[in-house]
């Protein structure tokens, strides 16, 4: 029996135990598509969403591993079927504002809500 924030974190989707665990707390690891608190046991078989660095991540479990094991060991343990990333074009096009700048300006908002398809 493997807990769930173990597991994500020994096949490498987070850095640390403690933010596999924050990360299940939070609601951003699901086990066949429910919601789990990080002492959720996992089993062969089982369905894991995560998301992590703004991406749905979904793994079906293949392996059970408690203890944090290599890269090319930790793909033994899962079958990847996330959805492929989107096109570099689509993120370059993306408005972005600098870290910093500040609230956008009342002009800057209306924008944003214009391209969000918001009309305001």
């Amino acid at each position: 029996m493997t807990r769930i924030d173990a597991w994500v974190w020994s096949v490498r989707l987070y850095k640390t135990r403690s933010a596999a665990a924050e990360a299940c707390r939070a609601g951003h690891v699901k086990l066949n598509d429910q919601t789990v608190k990080p002492a959720q046991p996992v089993a062969v078989g089982d369905t894991v969403r995560a998301w992590v660095n703004h991406r749905d991540h979904v793994y079906e479990v293949t392996g059970l591993v408690a203890k944090r094991v290599g890269a090319a060991q930790a793909r033994q343990n899962y079958i990847d079927h996330s959805p492929p990333p989107p096109p570099k074009e689509v993120l370059a096009s993306l408005p972005h504002r600098d870290r910093g700048a500040g609230r956008p300006t009342k002009r800057e908002r209306r924008q944003l809500d214009r391209l969000r398809g918001r009309e305001g």
